[in-house]
């Protein structure tokens, strides 16, 4: 399949939806979003990858296969592990391919809003100390800079790969393409969906 863009429309009404990007691109946004518009359930990745003080739950790769063999769902594409099994059983895949500068701001500030509210994400954990991104190579402001571009690199992957047939690949840049291909072909989808069951 060619790669579409905002206002081309979906080849079929997704079922089994992937949205990737790196850190702060708005993954999960758009997942819950996808998830309303198309009446599907949404599982977040992270919550089935977090355990207590951020350590990876041993149940996580038995959480994701028990997942993926549901029918219809959503979920972002996100850890090594589980990526591949993800991909194995999706029918759309679509990449939040934002400039840099755009997701290290909104990283940055959801960051540090998460800090000063100390909110509480996945199973217990808050964001460590704000001085952590100088003093821990692995901060996520860290790694969402230099993971910028891997993204790009395994949806290309997809899109030449085995999968390239099977998966319809969207690419949204900026918030206005997200916000165009949402209420234009993600909507119109959808609708086709409904009518194909009644």
């Amino acid at each position: 399949m060619p790669l579409l863009g905002p206002a081309d429309e979906l080849p079929h009404p997704p079922r089994r939806v992937l949205v990737a990007g790196t850190s702060g691109a708005g993954k999960s946004t758009l997942a819950g979003s996808v998830a309303r518009v198309l009446g599907l359930s949404y599982v977040e990745m992270d919550s089935l990858y977090h355990g207590p003080q951020w350590t990876t739950r041993p149940e996580f790769e038995d959480d994701v296969r028990r997942f993926v063999k549901g029918e219809a769902w959503v979920t972002e594409w996100q850890y090594r592990l589980a990526r591949p099994l993800l991909l194995e059983h999706a029918d759309t895949l679509v990449w939040l391919d934002h400039p840099r500068h755009v997701v290290m701001r909104r990283v940055t500030v959801r960051t540090v809003v998460r800090r000063l509210r100390r909110r509480q994400l996945w199973n217990g954990n808050v964001e460590p100390p704000l001085r952590t991104v100088f003093t821990d190579p692995e901060h996520l402001l860290r790694w969402a800079w230099k993971s910028h571009t891997r993204t790009g690199e395994r949806v290309r992957a997809v899109l030449a790969g085995e999968h390239a047939d099977r998966v319809a690949v969207v690419r949204l840049r900026g918030q206005r393409e997200v916000d165009q291909w949402r209420s234009g072909p993600l909507r119109r989808a959808a609708e086709r969906g409904e009518e194909s069951v009644r």
